[in-house]
């Protein structure tokens, strides 16, 4: 007799989670036939394997569930081992397998010497070629097996198309008959030869083909594959070429191989071995990319910020992005003979962008310009070891956490309603931003001319306190802020008018209304401000610092008239395009401009110390470490990381903001973007491109800055510092919400938890509670975010669903 742990429940809540079949027992494998890890490992030595429900709309999941003898839960417990069951069971991997039931998984069902059923399918975040196996106990029934891969088929074709599966004809589900290779044996007696190893990838290609580029390591050209006939992308096809502009100029043309990322595969495919990709100037400050060979045109596509362009000289390969009309994505993958003609194809790619971008010509700027441009769209550094410790996860070094852990939120409304609410909001506004309280542990969210007020509970919860149900200037005029910044201990929230550039605006929170109005300056706009130092909100600090698009200043509320201090005002001749400003714990001051360059500043009515050169797109978001070290912008497809600290010359350990770098020294920044692929993925399951929110580090007195916090679409997306400086690749943890962020922030003093506000909902996230990106946390999964025991999910992918009383800040306006 067995019994089920009960962890489904635990971990993904009773709601919504119905089986639709089951079937009772069997062995869970994991094979691996050309990796050197192992060939065959037994996961589950008694399981069930089941179908069953999300709480979204045509999504599935394939759940395969261990199954304890009776008794032998009780024998763990009493051995010491069920603290580490709970431990891995917030993990999702110790008693339970989840996987989004997607046509990616090339899920089937073989009959193995006559009796024996087995179910198989991709282990998408493996190794090429590994699959998982549930060999079905002799005693199921076939019959049994055959509606279980029924249901299978039926739940992904409900997937792929968004539509009930009793839409479709009996042919349609014969896409999912998929005709792999023969499912491999469990536990051989002898593991095959490994085929194909990244030391041997070169000379197993045939004409210089990519053959594989191994299973060792991930590589910016991960997971290779070659088909039987080239060409041929399995099941996704790319889409067909643009028309060629005419060209005014050529500025590169070399010869690659092209490579398609396939999206159900997860691999590059080869589709032509010999291409020329050629880059053209079409008309004044516009450019393309043509890719074609002999017999056909592959594609072709404008040269702009959205391809997000990524160098790779270790595998002598340049990724990039694809947008058709209709929002689709793709990626591309050219690989070069060899550097010399990587190295011409990128400067005649990057000096196209860089025109584009800033309507200047490359030849103007100087060639350690030019190289600090391009070494800031090469690819990490990767390395070559496997990381046993921290492979997987970063978050070996967190506390265990509790029971009631998971940082969530509840109701704005305090009213006592049913425990399970399907919101509507009530007018047409949204979130749109957020102000995070350092002094003390309140949250400021702002919604059309309302702000609602959020408490920090000592377990990590969000608690609703009060809600300023409208924001008026002190003559009774309504409007919403542009931009919000709390001030004098969290007392004060100091407010922008979008129609009046000029005034600012004091709110007494403990009166919850505007108090004051202040004329900056009758010539002198404000883009935005910031405080006069990075904890000044934290004291009675009255003055703050400004900028408009030529000028940085400070602003003193105490003056009579207008607030701007004249003695503290640098103002440019030139316009500078100023639009984002930060200050360090010292007051040193960051201040970057849409043109995309930075000048720091050890204080005001000077000339910038250092000024970096601009990369090309509008910087929308600026932060600075408390020391100063470190220097964070944000651009719309990517984020880049400025050391400012200076390692040689007569300034040696002096910063940025203090000594100016040297002229052939400046600091080289890390571009920190999403790889090309899950940016495709991304599109392909939200049909958006990135979009970042304005990237933070975590923050707090005596803290050290660990993390970055940033948000594209429904996406949170977090880089771990120690992995971007180790030259990762892929450095960053995901989740995903149903709904585009729009704000987004860490709560003081901890880079454990992120507060997050959505267009009508506002949560508290456990940063653990982020994953890896993959097919499965890409396209949403619901199960490690649930809160245990709460007989709820977590949040799911996308579309409408229901939630506990507990569960969410939902607007109370």
């Amino acid at each position: 007799m067995f019994v089920l742990r009960n962890v489904g429940k635990l971990l993904f809540g009773s709601s919504n989670q119905e089986s639709m079949i089951d079937l009772p027992q069997g062995q869970l494998y994991l094979v691996r036939p050309l990796s050197p890890k192992g060939y065959s490992e037994l996961i589950f030595k008694d399981a069930s394997a089941r179908i069953r429900r999300t709480a979204q709309d045509f999504q599935y999941q394939l759940v395969v569930q261990r199954v304890y003898e009776d008794g032998e839960a009780e024998l763990l417990e009493e051995e010491g081992e069920d603290a580490e069951a709970d431990a891995d069971i917030l993990a999702g991997e110790r008693d339970e397998k989840t996987f989004l039931l997607d046509e990616a998984l090339r899920f089937r069902v073989e009959n193995r010497d006559g009796s024996e059923r087995v179910l198989a399918w991709r282990d998408l975040s493996g190794d090429a070629g590994d699959v998982y196996e549930f060999v079905c106990d002799p005693t199921t029934a076939p019959s049994q097996v055959d509606q279980f891969e029924r249901i299978a088929w039926q739940c992904q074709y409900e997937r792929k198309y968004r539509k009930p599966h009793t839409t479709a004809a009996e042919g349609d589900f014969q896409q999912f008959e998929f005709d792999e290779q023969p499912i491999p044996p469990a536990s051989p007696l002898h593991s095959p030869t490994l085929a194909r190893s990244i030391e041997s990838a070169e000379s197993m290609a045939s004409g210089g083909h990519f053959a594989n580029v191994g299973a060792k390591r991930e590589t910016a050209a991960e997971a290779f594959t070659t088909p039987t006939k080239p060409g041929k992308a399995r099941d996704m096809k790319p889409p067909v070429a643009s028309a060629h502009p005419e060209a005014r100029e050529i500025l590169a043309a070399e010869v690659a191989e092209l490579h398609f990322f396939d999206f159900p595969s997860g691999a590059f495919v080869l589709q032509d071995a010999t291409v020329t990709a050629t880059v053209t100037e079409i008309g004044d400050w516009q450019y393309w990319l043509q890719v074609g060979s002999g017999d056909r045109d592959w594609l072709g596509i404008p040269i702009v910020a959205d391809i997000n362009p990524v160098f790779n000289f270790e595998f002598l390969s340049f990724i990039f992005n694809q947008f058709s009309e209709d929002g689709s994505a793709y990626s591309w993958l050219l690989r070069f003979k060899d550097q010399s003609t990587l190295e011409r194809f990128q400067e005649g790619l990057l000096q196209a962008l860089w025109e584009q971008l800033n309507e200047m010509k490359w030849s103007k700027i100087k060639d350690k310009e030019r190289d600090y441009v391009a070494d800031a769209f090469n690819d990490l550094a990767m390395e070559d070891s496997e990381r046993p410790e921290e492979e997987e996860e970063h978050f070996e070094e967190e506390e265990e956490e509790d029971d009631d852990d998971r940082a969530h939120s509840e109701h704005y409304d305090s009213d006592e309603e049913a425990d399970d609410v399907d919101y509507k909001p009530k007018d047409a506004d949204v979130n749109k931003q957020l102000a995070v309280g350092y002094k003390h542990d309140r949250s400021f969210v702002v919604r059309g001319s309302k702000i609602g007020v959020f408490k920090h509970t000592p377990n990590n919860h969000l608690e609703f306190s009060t809600n300023i149900s409208k924001v008026e200037t002190p003559k009774g005029e309504l409007f919403s802020p542009k931009k919000v910044m709390l001030h004098n201990e969290d007392r004060n929230l100091i407010l922008q008018k979008d129609s009046d550039p000029n005034k600012l605006y004091r709110m007494d929170l403990e009166y919850g209304k505007v108090v004051d109005e202040w004329s900056v300056h009758e010539d002198i706009p404000v883009v935005t401000f910031a405080p006069e130092n990075k904890f000044a909100q934290m004291t009675h600090e009255p003055t703050f610092l400004g900028i408009s698009r030529n000028a940085l200043y400070r602003i003193d509320p105490r003056l009579s008239g207008s607030k701007l201090v004249d003695s503290q005002l640098k103002q440019y001749t030139s316009k500078n395009d100023f639009s984002a400003i930060a200050t360090t714990e010292k007051g040193y001051i960051a201040v970057a401009s849409n043109k995309g360059d930075v000048r720091l500043f050890d204080r005001l009515g000077i000339n910038a110390k250092t000024h970096i050169p601009a990369l090309g797109e509008a910087i929308i978001g600026l932060d600075v470490s408390a020391d100063g070290r470190w220097v964070l912008a944000t651009c719309r497809t990517y984020l880049l990381l400025i050391d400012a600290l200076q390692n040689s010359g007569k300034n040696e350990g002096k910063l940025g903001f203090e000594k100016p770098f040297a002229a052939d020294a400046k600091p080289q920044p890390r571009r920190l973007a999403l790889t090309p692929e899950h940016v495709a993925q991304f599109a392909y399951e939200t049909g958006k491109g990135v979009n970042f929110t304005p990237a933070k580090f975590n923050t707090g007195e005596k803290a050290e800055e660990t993390s970055i916090i940033t948000a594209t679409g429904p996406y949170i997306i977090e880089w771990n510092l120690k992995k971007v400086l180790g030259g990762r690749k892929a450095p960053y943890l995901i989740k995903r919400y149903t709904d585009d962020v729009k704000a987004d922030d860490f709560k003081f003093g901890t880079d454990k938890n992120v507060i997050v506000a959505l267009p009508h909902e506002v949560n508290m996230v456990n940063r653990a509670r982020l994953k890896r990106p993959t097919r499965e946390s890409i396209a949403g999964d619901f199960g490690i975010a649930a809160r245990r025991g709460s007989g709820r999910i977590g949040t799911p992918a996308s579309g409408r669903y229901k939630l506990g009383r507990d569960a969410i800040v939902e607007e109370a306006f």
